[in-house]
């Protein structure tokens, strides 16, 4: 979802401060596109830090592992970036919220910090008959999940749908629907998160509301608040399957939550969701006066005996705001 961020301007200075100043460019990249119909992008990254005192908080066990903005031309497609998934060894995915879908790679140091990204690629979604996306109406992707046999699902708001592209290296351009809760969305105002979840797929409602699904039904886990919940509280805007072998055992997952207050309060926070829809204790805060911004992404993976978070923020395409990689290591 986006929100209107004109307001964002008083923050704009804090963003600058927590952010460090080592800058790394990424060689341009001439436009080439693969047999896939992938297109690189250029792009330049800086090292982020979590900002002033008082702002970011981290739960006992957390630690932060690197960050970096990702700067982006003027009219890049790889602006309002939502959603994150890793794809294995050190790739990812994410979507536009204009209908690109996005792949890259993580750079990490020597002792596994993040650190930078690279090979940042966009290949524009399809409609069912094959053509590409070109209405806003139709293109406002916001979530990803992986099923089982490795397909690639799309989430969609304003034409609110669940669309099946098929494996990531081999993508359908005619994608198939997929079943989604029989609920009535508002327009700008959907199905944010989604993940895999044992037997199918779990989806949130941005405004409220949890769902299992397969391909015969989705089954209500948590009905959406009456009335839906306005722009000032926590919203669920990404989640992804906890790999921890306790809770992927369990069915347990990671959200990211974003709040919004006018005119400057922006806020991130990260919890578990367990199985029944019931969210844990707070991981992760990020928040004024550290690093804070629109996160919509968050994607999860085990690596070297810890659980590895990565969130990713939307910029709406707003000069004001900030498209941020942050990774924190959960004990």
């Amino acid at each position: 979802m986006s929100i209107s961020l004109r307001r964002f301007g008083a923050i704009a200075s804090v963003l600058i401060l927590a952010a460090c100043a080592t800058a790394t460019s990424a060689p341009l990249l001439d436009g080439h596109v693969d047999d896939q119909g992938w297109r690189a992008e250029a792009f330049t990254t800086r090292a982020v830090g979590l900002g002033l005192p008082g702002g970011p908080v981290l739960a006992d066990g957390v630690t932060y592992a690197g960050g970096i903005e990702i700067q982006l031309p003027i009219g890049s497609p790889l602006h309002s970036v939502s959603d994150l998934k890793l794809t294995g060894g050190d790739g990812f995915v994410s979507v536009s919220d204009i209908g690109d879908l996005v792949q890259g790679r993580l750079v990490l140091d020597s002792r596994g910090r993040l650190t930078g990204v690279r090979d940042l690629a966009v290949r524009r979604l399809t409609l069912p008959d094959g053509s590409d996306i070109t209405e806003k109406y139709d293109g406002d992707a916001e979530g990803l999940l992986f099923l089982d046999n490795g397909d690639l699902v799309v989430s969609f708001e304003r034409n609110h749908r669940l669309w099946n592209y098929g494996p990531l290296d081999a993508l359908r351009n005619i994608p198939t629907a997929l079943r989604r809760p029989d609920v009535a969305f508002a327009e700008n105002d959907g199905m944010e998160g989604i993940a895999t979840a044992p037997g199918g797929w779990r989806v949130t409602g941005e405004s409220g509301g949890v769902w299992d699904c397969n391909p015969a039904a989705c089954v209500t886990v948590t009905a959406p608040p009456e009335p839906l919940l306005g722009d000032g509280d926590f919203r669920i805007t990404g989640m992804d399957r906890d790999p921890s072998g306790k809770g992927a055992s369990q069915g347990g997952w990671f959200v990211v939550q974003r709040s919004y207050r006018p005119p400057i309060d922006a806020r991130a926070q990260v919890r578990r969701m367990a199985p029944d829809g019931t969210l844990g204790p707070v991981l992760i805060t990020l928040k004024l006066p550290g690093l804070t911004d629109n996160f919509e992404g968050v994607a999860a993976e085990r690596r070297n005996g810890t659980t590895r978070l990565y969130i990713l923020s939307d910029d709406n395409n707003n000069p004001l705001q900030k498209t941020l990689l942050l990774a924190f290591d959960v004990r």
